[in-house]
């Protein structure tokens, strides 16, 4: 890695990640370097180096390398954003994509005439949009996509898998857009050349191999568009399974298990505007300087309007606290002003709970609420909503107030007075909006404190009216959309039935397997064709050794994606890289210029129509023109639906959605109005389409757990300079850490009694129903977070993420708490032994 200093620690080989208590073993001699016995047989072992490099040289690495880069730590931000945002938007922007190439996409980003931002799903204003109408996070991901560098066949072929794996993750993403299809034969390598009907026919003859279409599973990423959303589905189902697992269940389906029984609808209720009205905001386990940013520019309008906001996060982080807006540099009359003053104050009252502490909390503020009640009757709880809309009020206030204050405190790490500050905030206030993503979402009770929240908006009717409501915040452009478009694996009746009215086949009715399930099934051999729609599985799930394990045991891997990721290197016997079109760029058809939707946390579909000329020389096809073909390779006289008109021409997919989705009558029409159109939402105006046709309170249990006596409770994060899973420099800015993502924030106490320091490298070991995970080399970072509790960054600490840890109700991971201990690191140059993973993994 370059810049590294001569003193700096280094690992030669990339050190063993080992679930421990097992035994050393020695992968037998097999013909296929990356790990392939055949398609039914793989030993289970972690194909890792040893220092010689002569009997692991071929061996592909399911974690980055871990040679430390060298960290430089400043102090934390208090104000996110500001010209430094703008500076470093320009200077990655024309880095990647070129100066006229970036600035062209800058400027179509987000306008109604131009395409959707292919990171966050934050709504864009529904009349006047700023020229640019984007934020860092962004224009990162847009010049990523407007790369002007080409990874073409000719990269591939000077580059094996095992050499590309050596790669950081943030160079793999830099080798620029695929151009060309690929494919990696049994026992070979490398990647090569393939032509696009050999790649579809491969697809279809592995598929129709299989003894059964549930022996294949089909993930998507939330960067899919509505329209190959829907083709996906189709062709899956038409195919036979419900297999679909997609990156919803990694991130809000606990949003969607808890909203659905409680409000009718498994999204938010609030619009843009009431962001803006709000009285009170909660921003519970979000970081949005980082994750949102062009949330800050709708919390800034709120406070204008005299809004207090709460903000819920075991990390103050800088978003949290002040906000200079970038609009204002762009504004003459603005720009000093913005350059000397401190910014917009984000927050009024900060909680800092403890990791896994929101559902205790949340208890805290309603018991405050109802002791309220009973001081000043019929001021604090609106009693004439809660009868005429809701039902299981009594048992839900009783189970509030049976809650013990101890428990409480002891949970949420937050003091009774604290919570009496923020209870008197909300309690005459009626306008209340609560903002929550994956902080809550990913907790052990996710779907639970989730309720809680509901329940909070139901006792002061603070839903369905202007400035009131619910708000998920999705953190992926169309990840929202794909589950209105049937990309699910517990898909509705009503749904099905539409489905097959259409289009005349008989779907599977029976639920399908999610990501942790596919997952272990991979592992276990029940699933023998992977096939992923963009994303990155490897680096996004949990327990990243297993994902790999599950990868290696394929007969057939797919990969359809824009640039190169370490997914794509984890392969089975064989594997396809299939490059297709990001929003950026401009998808000619026989009908002409095509254009796409999306659907962002708010419930507005938007058209995506891409401004740039994608690559020169490209062998690049639009994820419709690539299902279509695997469609048509592997369906033959069985398929269903003119797939060449709907390639040809994407209003025929739209024609098709309006008579099968909700909500989608006239969507070729609505689709061109600017701005495009809001779907129908049940909450937001009082219709409570639940079973029994009202909100409905929920009594949830509050679960205490045990914790070691050394152990610490982990979360993981992301930087500043990363967007999902792709990393685009080594730098977190607002926390302060620069040239290295292998740390570990703790609690200074925490560090001094484990009698560490500042910067010290130690091995991190989780633990989880007798199993123990390991990763090594991290760098000790002291920090403000809540004691017993740490913070890493994802990818890098996903191994450590048990694949049977998950959520109640969502079986969403349970990134945000994983019990840990931490020791000095063993560094050593000798050859560290290679231990399998357990050997039961749960069905």
């Amino acid at each position: 890695m370059e810049n590294s200093p001569a003193d700096q620690p280094h690992a030669p080989t990339p050190p063993v990640r080992s679930h421990s208590g097992q035994a050393s073993a020695t992968p037998s001699d097999r013909t296929d370097p990356d790990g392939h016995a055949g398609p039914t047989k793989v030993e289970p072992r972690l194909p890792v180096p040893d220092v010689a490099g002569a009997k692991y040289q071929h061996a592909v690495l399911a974690q980055p390398p871990e040679e430390l880069t060298g960290l430089r730590l400043s102090p934390q931000q208090r104000i996110a954003a500001g010209v430094t945002a703008v500076i470093k938007s320009m200077e990655f922007n024309w880095g990647e994509a070129g100066v006229g190439r970036g600035t062209k996409a800058l400027l179509g980003l987000n306008q109604t005439d131009g395409f959707d931002c292919s990171s966050c799903a934050w709504p864009d204003p529904d009349t006047h949009r700023s020229i640019a109408e984007f934020c860092e996070n962004g224009a990162k991901a847009t010049a990523s996509d407007a790369d002007d560098k080409a990874a073409g066949p000719e990269f591939f072929a000077k580059n094996s898998l095992a050499a590309l794996s050596r790669m950081t993750d943030r160079d793999l993403n830099n080798a620029g857009r695929l151009t060309h299809p690929l494919v990696k034969r049994p026992g070979s390598t490398h990647y090569e050349r393939i032509e696009w009907p050999e790649a579809f026919g491969i697809v279809a003859q592995e598929l129709n191999a299989l003894a059964s279409p549930d022996e294949a599973t089909f993930y998507t990423s939330g960067k899919v568009p509505n329209e190959p959303a829907f083709l996906f589905q189709l062709f899956v189902r038409q195919f036979g399974t419900n297999n679909m697992p997609d990156c919803s269940n990694m991130c809000h389906e606990s949003s969607g298990a808890a909203l659905s029984p409680t409000l009718g609808l498994g999204k938010g209720s609030v619009t843009l505007n009431d962001i803006h009205e709000a009285e009170v905001i909660l921003i519970i386990g979000q970081n949005p300087g980082t994750n949102h940013p062009r949330m800050l520019s709708a919390l800034k309008i709120a406070k204008q309007n005299g809004a207090k906001i709460i903000s819920i996060n075991p990390l103050m982080e800088a978003g949290l606290n002040h906000f200079r807006d970038p609009q204002d540099f762009m504004n003459p009359l603005k720009a000093l002003g913005a350059m000397l003053g401190g910014g917009t104050q984000i927050t009024d009252v900060f909680l800092q709970v403890r990791v896994d502490g929101d559902m205790a909390l949340l208890r805290g503020i309603m018991k405050h609420l109802f002791e309220a009640e009973d001081l000043n009757p019929g001021q604090v709880v609106d009693h004439e909503f809660v009868k005429e809309f809701t039902t299981g009020f009594e048992g839900f206030e009783q189970n509030i107030r049976n809650t013990s204050w101890e428990d409480i405190e002891a949970l949420s790490g937050i003091s009774r007075a604290q919570l009496l500050e923020a209870a008197n905030i909300i309690a005459h206030k009626q306008k209340i909006i609560t903002c929550w993503a994956m902080g809550v979402t990913q907790q052990r009770q996710g779907v639970q404190t989730i309720q809680e929240i509901v329940n909070l908006h139901l006792m002061k009717g603070a839903i369905g009216k202007p400035g009131a409501g619910t708000c998920p915040v999705r953190g992926h452009s169309n990840v929202q959309g794909d589950r209105t478009m049937g990309i699910w694996e517990q898909p509705a009746k009503e749904f099905l039935d539409a489905l097959k009215k259409e289009f005349g086949f008989e779907p599977p009715y029976e639920h399908g397997l999610d990501t942790v399930e596919s997952l272990k099934a991979m592992v276990n051999g029940k699933i023998k064709v992977y096939f992923g729609l963009g994303g990155n599985l490897l680096a996004a799930g949990p327990d990243t050794e297993i994902i790999a394990e599950g990868m290696r045991k394929q007969n057939l891997t797919v990969y359809v994606g824009t640039k190169l990721n370490r997914g794509h290197l984890v392969t089975g016997r064989t594997s396809l890289l299939l490059p297709c079109f990001a929003h950026v760029d401009i998808d000619m058809q026989k009908a002409g210029h095509q254009m796409t939707s999306c659907e962002n946390s708010m419930g507005v579909v938007s058209q995506n129509k891409g401004i740039l000329v994608p690559l020169p020389g490209n062998n690049i096809l639009s994820e419709v023109a690539i299902l279509s073909g695997i469609a048509i390779a592997t369906l033959g006289d069985k398929i269903k639906g003119d797939w060449v008109a709907m390639t040809e021409n994407y209003d025929v997919i739209r024609d098709h959605i309006s008579r099968v989705i909700p909500g989608f009558d006239d969507f070729n029409e609505k689709l061109r109005s600017p701005g495009g159109f809001y779907l129908p939402n049940g909450p937001r105006h009082r219709r409570f389409t639940t079973k029994n046709g009202m909100a409905n309170f929920t009594t949830t249990e509050l679960e205490q757990y045990e914790v070691g006596p050394d152990e610490l409770v982990m979360m993981t994060v992301r930087s500043h300079d990363q967007f999902n899973t792709t990393i685009y420099e080594y730098n977190d800015r607002y926390r302060g850490v620069h040239g290295e993502r292998r740390v570990l924030f703790m609690n200074p106490e925490d560090v001094r009694q484990r009698g560490l320091q500042a910067k010290d490298l130690i091995d991190i070991t989780s633990h989880h129903e007798g199993e123990q995970r390991t990763v090594e080399k991290f760098v000790v970072v002291p920090y403000d977070i809540p004691k017993g509790n740490v913070a890493a960054y994802f990818p890098e600490a996903n191994p450590l993420v048990p694949i049977s840890s998950v959520a109640k109700v969502s079986n969403t991971p349970t990134s945000k708490y994983v019990r840990v201990t931490v020791a000095k690191a063993k560094v050593s140059t000798a050859p560290a032994a290679v231990r399998p993973r357990a050997e039961a993994v749960p069905a």
